[in-house]
């Protein structure tokens, strides 16, 4: 009884042995082992699909050779390589023979059928060989492929239906019905895929042309050719076929209009593009180059007329146009390409010549009357002109205007004719000279215009009379100037020209200008003098300010024109102090030192000092007062009489000074009280009542200065008076920093100095102009109410300057007024109640200055400030408080 083994699918049995019974002993397992070992020259054959995993069983090997269960690992049962890799290997274990890793039948065989692999085992104790034959089969695992991805071809567009162009077809690295390959091509009305059995083992490809090519319709055809193999399922591979339509020359050039229409102007020049024609040829290459040419002209004239580009088809001029001898032309142009035979196009060029406005009017000066003078009439003829054009119609009627259009006009006279006439005033110093320009314009379209310039200068007439940059001049002065000193420079303008522009300076005397001087009169020209031509202002003698502070007088500029014209100019003359008076001591009175000043301003304010005793003395004397009093306590040591020296110094610069010497005899008490016991008694009682008045007075003042305040501030609003331009009547002059106010015909000062808390004011009053003497001076001479009314105005003060005159303690109270009529009557009322209220204090308790041993210093310093600012005739009056 045999058995057959088989290892795995298309196994070949490896041996047969008898069937023996169980129980036969080991004599009967040796027979069975050696007939096995004797049939080990035999082969084993097995197959595996390849692409099979690795760890596939392919076949039971220990089994199919006979070996038991655990002879295999045991006899170390194993492939032995024989110089390729083969993919497969034995399990130790089970005998089994896997795959160990990638099978790839082409890899490993090609195109070789069967692929079978031998393989060589080896079994030890005893060793033996075994031969076994591994056949790997064929899978669809390779798709067709064609050499190259595209595939260029170039197919002339007259080829013929039904051309053939071999292809190279697609392979397969598959065997067997895998490798059987078919072919389809995408749809395409030219083109189909034809196969072609022939002896050799590859069949033939061939694309068939189906439809005769176009290239100007179609210039490239893009196709796909598919290689399909006979595996399950199929695969595929592909290639583009690219068809290429070269070109040949059946196409003729195309004109893209039949017939050019121009319009030329007639004044069109000679390299003016008249059109560009173009004509286009589908062909490619040479086929499709076109060259231009004119055929025929019409008339044969426009030969020198026109001409062509035969490379881009440019018409241009070559010619001068005239539309009165041809105004139409006719061209015919003829398109031809290079191919063979070439082919041609025709087209046909139409021009139309426009006439144009060709000539410009023209404008002509016949006659021309300049200069005109300045005070030329309206109406006065100053050119007559002439106006042409050469054309005809509508563009040979002419219009004419003038620019500015003032101050002159044009005036028709008749056709062609104009006259330039003036229509406004002249002012030869607004514009001197005029550039009038006519110009013409035609009915053209466009227009052509002309122009012509005409200069008409403008003569000067005397119209002007001088004037002076200001109305007013104000002049400072040092006193003891040097003669022929060069005061100030005075400047009138005359914009006429030449003689009428010429200008000479003098002093008018007509206009009564003059100071007081000495008590009498003195013309101005007496002081100052103008020179004719530059109008320097210069002094004839040195200026003396306690003979005069302000001298006004009027300048007269005169040009040199028929008539001559003239303008005036007032100058105030402001005389500056200098310090050149030394203080002059009056009698002293009891414990007190008085001095004045001839001077005015910081060179009358003065000081007091002690001289001797020098030292901690018994004494003192006031800074600003002169008042003499004692520093301490009396003693014995301190002797019966005291001599004091009292040195009085201004702040002039250089500085003045004088002294005075006061002897003071000391008395014992009881001798002191008997000659002050007697009156006292009295004199209180009068200082008691002299109060109870004098805060009436104060009163009373201070609400008249409050109301002349505010009539001030309203007369700011109101217009301002005239400048006064001549002497007469006394002139208020107010000033704040300087201090000085004149109000009548005497001369005043007044000095009011206040101590107390580091403050002193200081108040100066000077005169203004008197009137000059003589019975003219008496006439004019009005009552003091109507003098009132004939203020017209103050004179201006350069107070800006003045500041530098003064002691920088003053107190900036003292304001800049511009004094109007009712002020100047508020001040009088308040200078007549002033005057009441002095004498009254003169009946009541002596002297103004007594009133410091009564009262209170809050009253007394009131009435200090407001008698400072009242105009208190020629006395002067000090309210000193301690």
């Amino acid at each position: 009884d045999l058995s057959s083994r088989r290892a795995g699918p298309g196994r070949v049995p490896a041996a047969a042995v008898p069937a023996m019974g169980v129980c036969g002993g080991p004599a009967v397992r040796v027979l069975v082992l050696a007939a096995a070992w004797a049939l080990g020259g035999g082969q084993v054959r097995y197959s595996v699909p390849e692409e099979a995993k690795a760890g596939t069983v392919v076949g039971r090997l220990a089994q199919d050779l006979g070996l038991e269960a655990g002879e295999a690992e045991a006899r170390r049962l194993r492939l032995v390589a024989q110089g390729r890799r083969a993919s497969v290997e034995v399990s130790g274990a089970s005998g089994a023979l896997v795959v160990s890793s990638r099978l790839d039948r082409e890899e490993l065989c090609g195109k070789s059928a069967p692929c079978a692999l031998r393989l060589e085992v080896l079994v030890e104790r005893p060793l033996r060989v075994f031969h076994v034959e591994l056949e790997v089969t064929d899978i669809n695992d390779n798709a067709p492929l064609f050499p190259a991805a595209r595939r260029n071809l170039s197919l002339s567009e007259n080829s013929p239906p039904g051309s053939r162009f071999p292809l190279e077809g697609a392979s397969d690295a598959d065997i067997g019905a895998n490798a059987q390959l078919s072919y389809t091509l995408s749809p395409s009305e030219h083109f189909r895929i034809e196969e072609e059995n022939s002896n050799s083992r590859m069949k033939s490809l061939f694309l068939v042309l189906a439809k005769a090519l176009d290239r100007e319709t179609v210039p490239v055809h893009r196709l796909v050719l598919t290689a399909s193999d006979g595996g399950r399922p199929s695969l595929t591979g592909t290639m583009e076929l690219v068809v290429s339509v070269l070109d040949a020359n059946d196409n003729a050039p195309q004109f893209n209009q039949s017939v050019y229409n121009v319009l030329l102007p007639e004044d069109a020049f000679a390299g003016t593009l008249v059109t560009r024609v173009s004509a286009t040829d589908p062909d490619v290459g040479s086929n499709r180059d076109v060259t231009y040419a004119i055929e025929t002209f019409v008339p044969p004239s426009a030969s020198d007329v026109f001409s062509i580009d035969a490379k881009i088809g440019e018409v241009t001029l070559t010619g001068a146009l005239d539309f009165e001898t041809v105004n139409f032309y006719e061209l015919h142009v003829k398109a031809t390409d290079k191919g063979t035979p070439p082919l041609s196009g025709h087209c046909k060029v139409v021009v139309e010549v426009l006439d144009v406005n060709d000539n410009a009017p023209e404008v002509w000066v016949t006659s021309l009357s300049v200069p005109v003078a300045e005070d030329a009439p309206v109406g006065t003829v100053v050119a007559l002109l002439s106006v042409s054009d050469r054309d005809s119609g509508a563009n040979g009627r002419v219009r004419c205007a003038v620019w500015p259009a003032a101050p002159f006009g044009l005036v028709a006279t008749f056709a062609g004719s104009y006259s330039l006439v003036l229509r406004e005033a002249l002012d030869r110093e607004r514009v001197s000279e005029y550039e009038v320009e006519v110009r013409a314009e035609d009915g053209g379209a466009p227009p052509l215009r002309a122009r012509r310039g005409v200069r008409v200068p403008v003569s000067d007439v005397n119209d002007n009379a001088p004037a002076f940059a200001q109305a007013v001049y104000t002049v400072l002065a040092r006193e003891n100037n040097a003669a022929g000193a060069e005061l100030a420079r005075l400047w009138a303008r005359d914009p006429d020209e030449a003689g009428n522009g010429r200008v000479s300076y003098s002093v008018w005397e007509g206009g009564g200008g003059g100071a007081a001087a000495g008590g009498g009169w003195r013309a101005a020209s007496s002081y100052v003098s103008v020179d004719a031509e530059s109008g320097r202002l210069w002094a004839l003698q040195p200026l003396d300010y306690e003979e005069v502070q302000v001298l006004q007088f009027e300048v007269r500029a005169v040009d040199a024109g028929e008539p001559p014209l003239c303008g005036n100019a007032t100058v105030q003359l402001f005389v500056v102090d200098e310090n050149d008076n030394a203080p002059a001591l009056l009698p002293a009175v009891v414990a007190k030192i008085r001095a004045v000043d001839a001077d005015s301003g910081y060179n009358a304010w003065l000081r007091y000092e002690l001289w001797e005793p020098r030292g901690k003395g018994p004494f003192r004397v006031g800074l600003y007062s002169g008042e003499v009093s004692t520093a301490r306590a009396l003693e014995e040591a301190d002797g019966p009489r005291q001599r004091l020296v009292i040195v009085v110094r201004d702040h002039g610069e250089p500085a003045r000074s004088a002294t005075a010497t006061l002897s003071v005899s000391l008395v014992e008490g009881a001798e002191a009280a008997l000659a002050a016991g007697g009156p006292a008694a009295a004199a209180a009682a009068a200082a008691a009542t002299t109060n109870v008045w004098l805060v009436v007075a104060i009163c009373a003042v201070s609400s008249l200065f409050l109301l002349a305040v505010v009539l001030y501030g309203a007369s700011r609003w109101a217009p301002r008076a005239a400048v006064l331009s001549g002497p007469g009547p006394a002139t208020l002059v107010c000033a704040s920093e300087v201090g000085s106010w004149s109000y009548s015909q005497r001369q005043s000062r007044s000095l009011c100095v206040a101590d107390g808390a580091g403050k002193s004011d200081l108040m100066v009053f000077s005169p203004n102009f008197p009137p000059p003497p003589g019975p003219a001076a008496k006439e004019t001479q009005p009552e003091p109410p109507a003098l009132l009314d004939t203020v017209s105005g103050p004179p201006s003060f350069p107070l800006s300057l003045l500041p530098s005159l003064l002691p920088p303690s003053l107190p900036p109270s003292l304001c800049r007024l511009s004094c109007s009529k009712s002020l100047v009557i508020l001040l009088a009322f308040s200078e007549t109640l002033g005057g009441l209220l002095s004498s009254y204090l003169v009946r009541r308790g002596g002297h103004p200055q007594n009133i410091h041993s009564v009262g209170e210093p809050y009253i007394s310093a009131k009435l200090n400030e407001i008698l400072c600012f009242l105009p208190w005739c020629h006395k002067s009056y000090v309210f000193d408080w301690q």
